[in-house]
């Protein structure tokens, strides 16, 4: 027998290769079990049926413990963890895939597209203290905007219409990341809603030099329409889903030039 062998027809390059290819299918099915805890089974686009009992590459079921006293996830449910909700939208064509058009009276509001949010906790993101995680400046006293850095409050917001939608009465604050997530706009009537950070940019007048916002996504009118939080200083993750699904929406279906193609 050669250097290495085993026996007759086996030597140790032979084994370490079979070793090696068990343990990539096994890798390979634990990986295609994993990627179905959540989200799972694959539901139809056009009749909503799924397969109600999976069995291939599904895992067994594993209890997840929350922080902060907030219960219980079990995952994969494949009977309680489905969306339910009803759209208020219709199909361009009967096969999976076809884009949904949004048929509400407003389509930023129709969880739709750019504009889709999930069924987050209807509770504020809480911090490693337990308490909240995003929460206007003026509630706290060891925040402040940076020397030297233009002051949020008091300036004017612009929509993409360049009409003046309200100005800004406070910022909120992520106590983790020590950043600004949003800001507080007052509109007229006394209405307040949150813009978020992202959604910004920050200019000047051209006579005046005076900083302000501009929000390219919807227009001032827009504003009035945005979802609110519910709780005076707090907003809760399914809130803040809502919140940013407006915005985003805007992209597309602020004006009916934007949902129209460019050619």
């Amino acid at each position: 027998m050669g250097t290495g062998a085993i026996v007759g027809s086996i030597d140790v390059a032979q084994v370490t290769l079979y070793v090696f290819w068990i343990f990539f299918a096994a890798l390979l099915w634990y990986i295609r079990q994993e990627d179905r805890r959540e989200g799972y089974p694959l539901e139809s686009d056009v009749s909503g049926d799924y397969n109600k009992a999976p069995w291939l590459f599904v895992p067994s079921p594993k209890k997840f413990e929350l922080p902060h006293d907030g219960g219980t996830v079990t995952v994969p449910d494949l009977e309680n963890g489905r969306d339910t909700r009803e759209l208020a939208a219709e199909r361009t064509a009967s096969f999976n895939g076809a884009p949904l058009v949004p048929t509400g009276t407003n389509p930023m509001l129709d969880s739709i597209g750019p504009g889709s949010w999930c069924e987050r906790p209807d509770k504020p993101d809480q911090a490693a203290d337990g308490e909240a995680l995003i929460v206007p400046m003026s509630s706290i006293d060891y925040f402040s905007i940076a020397e030297g850095d233009p002051d949020p409050h008091g300036m004017a917001v612009y929509g993409l219409d360049g009409e003046i939608a309200g100005t800004v009465s406070d910022v909120w604050v992520d106590r983790a990341e020590q950043m600004i997530r949003y800001f507080e706009v007052s509109l007229d009537g006394g209405r307040s809603v949150l813009l978020p950070h992202n959604f910004v940019r920050l200019g000047k007048l051209p006579r005046s030099g005076d900083r302000v916002m501009h929000v390219k996504s919807i227009t001032a009118a827009q504003f009035a329409d945005v979802p609110a939080y519910n709780t005076p200083a707090i907003v809760t993750m399914l809130e803040e889903e809502k919140i940013m699904a407006y915005y985003g929406a805007g992209t597309l279906y602020a004006t009916p030039r934007r949902a129209e193609p460019l050619l």
